[in-house]
């Protein structure tokens, strides 16, 4: 009654008002709340990116335990957690003795998720993201994408009723700053890049390919995944002046542990874009040859 007067919304399936159903949700430990997220996600999901949550996941649920609870191998832990708990494919098979004692132990001493509306819980997890199991500092870019994963993570527990808003989202928390500046000492200039083809080119085996693969991605800025997908009726390269690459994807290496098939490769759409999208890359020949570097490379 008294929820009724003050407006709040009941959950139509229990009858609960809101505040008391989200009160239940939040008896769930982040541990499970992960592996429902992992779960739900799977399906819809590239390899790489089913590889990155199980990298972001396994370095947070660590630090989002009962105070004072410390695994006996933190090393044995993570990898109990990045290969099996998080990865979806490897629920076909039951863990190791030693990765189920870890993950029994884990289940036993994960926080509620009530716990993460606490901001000392919450920086806890964020600055986990933030060292490597040794204690180093892990790359800026690493720990920003871990971040994302588990923002992103937040916020499907909001739309699913855990939280009324995302707890980090009033968080005062500053990831590591990013440097974005190129070094120009570090940037070879044309003439360079053209000795260093040229070298690449002498190489036995696998050197033309190679010539290939660095001229692309030097003289028409595509992206690795995207020379690697590249065949040759996608190359309109006239004998002299500009040429066009009509890129239509990449090739990843996400590993066979996070494919649906098993392969090593992924064949995705073009970053950031719908999976029938295509992109232009221009590029001209370079003044030593007649031919261009943008020829296909094998998979």
């Amino acid at each position: 009654m008294t929820a009724a007067r003050e407006g709040e919304p009941f959950d139509e399936h229990t009858g609960l008002p809101a505040s008391e159903s989200r009160a239940i949700k939040q008896r769930t430990t982040w541990y499970d709340l992960a592996h429902e997220y992992i779960e739900q996600r799977w399906e819809r999901t590239p390899g790489n990116t089913r590889r990155t949550l199980a990298d972001a996941f396994a370095t947070v649920t660590p630090a989002l335990v009962r105070p004072g609870a410390s695994f006996s191998d933190p090393r044995v832990l993570r990898r109990a957690l990045y290969s099996w708990a998080f990865n979806k494919n490897a629920w076909q098979c039951e863990p190791t003795e030693e990765w189920l004692h870890a993950l029994d132990w884990m289940k036993r001493n994960s926080l509620p998720v009530s716990a993460l509306a606490e901001a000392g819980v919450l920086r806890r997890a964020l600055d986990a993201m933030c060292h490597k199991l040794d204690g180093k500092g892990a790359a800026a870019k690493t720990a920003r994408r871990k971040r994302a994963a588990f923002n992103e993570a937040l916020n499907t527990a909001v739309e699913k009723g855990y939280f009324a808003e995302n707890p980090v989202k009033g968080l005062r928390w500053k990831a590591p700053a990013v440097n974005e500046e190129v070094d120009p000492a570090a940037v070879p200039n044309p003439a360079q890049v053209l000795r260093l083809l040229q070298a690449v080119a002498r190489q036995r085996g696998r050197g033309p390919h190679l010539e290939a693969f660095f001229g692309c991605l030097y003289f028409a800025a595509m992206r690795p995944a995207e020379v690697i997908h590249l065949r040759i009726d996608q190359c309109h390269l006239p004998k002299a002046g500009w040429g066009m690459l009509n890129l239509s994807g990449g090739v990843v290496t996400s590993g066979k542990g996070w494919t649906d098939d098993g392969e090593v490769h992924e064949v995705h759409s073009l970053k950031r874009r719908a999976a029938s999208a295509t992109r232009q890359a221009r590029r001209g020949l370079f003044p030593s040859r007649r031919s261009s570097y943008a020829c296909c490379v094998p998979m």
